[in-house]
């Protein structure tokens, strides 16, 4: 990061007397023998100015605006903060001439539009202009720093100069430069005031999405790679691929000075339903001819994919692949950004505030009644800036989803909604603030369906959605839980009164003491208001309980717990049913239907034994390695209970760095793999990726496992660059479902 203050003027390297080189005019980097040369008066009547050649001092300026990491050739900046250049004249300025720079971006360019702008050498001033300052001139060469507006749009820009004199003269082209947005820059929108927050979500190029069930989170690595080969001109790409763009582009273009419009339109284009956008989503459990989404282990081979494939949308991609997609490209762009993790996330289709959940007797989910849904977890990102649509209070994180659930304004988009608006139940304020609401508050409300269609409420934990809100930490792979940052504690008198308002501003309706509920007729889109009875609290309680860690290829071992809470004896009718699940909880197959009658006595507490063996499951496990176990108790006077429980099973990967890690040197990195089953597996691949670690993927043939047989694997990385770096292995089979690791390398620069 530079040292030096926004409007001081860093040190400048100028021409020296000794060779071609350069040396600093600030005396503590000058070299005893350097003096930078005397400026020579150019006599009247020289030939027609021009300028030769430009320096765009890269590396110098990289360093300043923190683009350092992209690998160029063009100079890539940030607006707002001043970058040098050196041009060289075919002879020395003469007084009454001046360099006048001319900058655009896009098609049809206009100062109107501000994406054109015209300027010469003045006195620093900030604002509205851009401006240039001269630092040094010294016979035919002219140091400038150049500042944008803090509000410049962002994208490919093209510099071009002219000498103002007698002679007319055209301008002449310099060449291209990158203009993006600045998190370093107090007037920027998307000014983020914690260094430490920068470099997590800026600059870090890999990070943790948080998956798994609400009980059982696991963390996995994700490559962001925003600095890899091409990821910078694939993420501008996304833009000028928009439907906003190829409809009027000058317009489009217009609009890049703002992160509400940039990160709204890279929603829409990380997903491909209105337009040929960057993942095709598939929650149907086949992949056939593309990639399972548990298969990226990261971005960069996805938006690789998609440019070299003339925009063809890149299959598959599930929520965290949406998510992983859109932190890289909008990091990329300089906003900083982070992925969130919801657990027991509502999908709410008919914006009622609750997910409607329609069971048999059994307590399966009744696929052709239950339009909403409870995900075990869903992914979006948060990413930083200023509403100055809806004024300072809502600045900071905003809520962006590119996964395609509903559409906005007749796209398949969401956000950015304000997270502060969220958690003081702002819902009519732009953009998505009912679905958001919905996601992380929905009550969950379970239904049984009779055989004479009649259905009633069944007693079941309504307050389940929207847990362990998570994103990983800066500066460290621990798990940050932010419900805080959404809602009020579940419960609490300022939770209800947030939840009243919400209410009152989705259907104008005030809702008194319980709360107030709409639900659709019949289910033919017909509204009504409908004060909901909760439904009655029955005498027992129930709860699954994990005798043993559920491992993948082995037996699953638990028990339903059942308690008595009255002084009087009851009979209980259990329907037990199990069922492996996409994590988006739509059954795949039923695997376990059972019923039990059980006497309890007073107060007296029982468990019934499950076992499902690994046979049971095998066949229609997916690669999302869950099930679902549902229980509906019938108790004597008609009470009724749904206990449910979603299990995610374990597997085991290891991974060690044998030997210090240095820019520039073999180090070998130890892989320890298990097969998880009772039965020999071959044709296993072990997948190794990581920026800055190895180029591409790596692709590595596991010989031949025995039943439960651990292995080790050997290979080599040559590290490429220095800091904290991610390395992420796939252990893939035909056999299993993919079991992922990650390990966080410290890499030491070259000596």
């Amino acid at each position: 990061m530079s040292n030096y203050k926004r409007g001081e003027t860093a040190p400048r390297d100028l021409p020296c007397e000794h060779g071609s080189g350069w040396c600093s005019d600030t005396p503590s980097r000058q070299s005893a023998h350097c003096t930078p040369r005397k400026q020579e008066q150019a006599g009247p009547g020289m030939a027609g100015i021009r300028v030769t050649e430009v320096d765009w001092l890269s590396q110098k300026n990289g360093a300043a605006h923190h683009t350092q990491e992209y690998p160029g050739p063009e100079l890539v900046v940030r607006r707002g903060q001043a970058f040098t250049l050196v041009l060289e004249l075919n002879r020395p300025l003469e007084d009454q001439e001046t360099v006048i720079f001319t900058v655009e971006t896009g098609p049809q360019a206009s100062e109107d539009r501000h994406t054109k702008a015209v300027f010469q050498v003045s006195e620093p001033e900030t604002g509205k202009n851009w401006t240039v300052v001269e630092e040094a001139q010294m016979e035919n060469t002219v140091t400038v720093s150049i500042t944008s507006p803090p509000n410049t749009a962002i994208g490919r820009y093209l510099m071009s100069t002219r000498v103002s004199s007698r002679r007319k003269q055209n301008d002449r082209k310099l060449g291209e430069f990158i203009l993006l947005f600045n998190p370093w820059c107090p007037e920027d929108d998307v000014f983020l005031d914690s260094e430490e927050e920068r470099q997590e979500y800026v600059l870090s190029d890999s990070g943790i999405i948080f998956r798994g069930v609400e009980k059982h989170i696991r963390a996995q690595g994700w490559n962001y790679g925003q600095f890899e080969e091409d990821i910078l001109n694939i993420c501008l790409s996304i833009l000028d691929r928009s439907p906003l763009h190829q409809n009027d582009p000058a317009t489009d273009v217009s609009h890049r000075h703002d992160p509400i419009y940039v990160s709204r339109v890279i929603s829409a284009m990380v997903n491909s339903n209105n337009d040929r956008g960057v993942v095709q989503g598939q929650w149907q459990g086949k992949y056939g001819g593309g990639t399972s989404p548990l298969h990226w282990s990261g971005s960069v081979a996805i938006l690789h994919k998609w440019f070299k494939g003339r925009f063809k949308p890149v299959k598959y991609g599930q929520c965290w692949v949406f998510a992983g997609v859109m932190c890289t490209v909008l990091r990329c762009l300089g906003i900083a950004t982070r992925v969130v993790s919801n657990f027991n996330s509502a999908h709410d289709t008919d914006r009622n505030l609750s997910v409607d959940k329609y069971v048999d007797s059994f307590g399966r989910t009744l696929e052709d009644l239950t339009e909403d849904s409870m995900w075990n977890f869903h992914v979006w990102n948060e990413s930083w800036f200023a509403r100055q649509d809806l004024g300072p209070s809502y600045n900071g994180w905003q809520v962006l989803d590119a996964t395609p659930q509903e559409e906005s304004e007749g796209v398949f988009r969401c956000g950015p909604a304000s997270v502060t608006a969220i958690r003081e139940g702002d819902v009519h304020l732009a953009h998505d603030g009912p679905f958001v609401f919905a996601e992380v508050n929905a009550d969950y409300i379970t239904w049984l369906w009779h055989e004479d269609e009649s259905w009633e409420r069944v007693y079941s934990d309504t307050k389940k959605i929207g847990r362990c809100i998570s994103t990983k930490a800066v500066g460290s792979d621990s798990r940050v839980d932010i419900t805080g940052l959404y809602k009020y504690p579940e419960g609490s008198r300022k939770e209800r009164q947030v939840y009243r308002k919400a209410v009152r501003k989705l259907f104008s309706v005030e809702a008194s003491g319980r709360r107030t509920r709409l639900r659709r007729a019949g289910g033919r889109g017909l509204w009504r208001e409908d004060l909901l009875e909760p439904a009655t609290k029955p005498n027992i309680t129930g709860k699954f309980k994990m005798l043993e860690p559920p491992r993948l290829g082995h037996d699953l071992s638990l028990a339903l717990c059942l308690a008595n809470l009255t002084s009087r004896a009851q009979k209980v009718r259990v329907n037990l049913s199990a069922a492996t699940i996409l994590y988006t909880r739509r059954p795949v197959a039923e695997i376990l239907r059972k019923s039990h009658s059980v006497r309890l006595g007073p107060e007296e507490e029982k468990q019934i034994p499950i076992t499902i063996s690994y046979s049971q499951y095998k066949e229609d496990l997916t690669e999302d390695k869950k099930i679902l176990l549902a229980a509906m108790c019938f108790v004597t006077k008609g009470e009724k209970l749904l206990v449910e429980k979603d299990i995610t099973l374990e597997d085991f990967i290891t991974i060690k760095v044998l030997g210090p890690a240095v820019v520039g040197v073999d180090v070998v990195v130890k892989v320890m793999v298990v097969n998880p089953l009772l039965e020999k597996v071959e044709d296993c691949v072990l997948m190794v990726e990581g920026s800055g670690l190895l180029q591409g993927q790596l692709s590595i043939n596991v010989p031949t496992l025995e039943p439960q047989e651990r292995a080790s694997v050997q290979f080599n990385i040559t590290p490429t660059k220095s800091g904290p770096r991610q390395l992420q292995v796939d252990l893939v089979s035909p056999h299993f479902p993919d079991i992922k690791g990650f390990v966080i390398i410290h890499v030491a620069t070259a000596k």
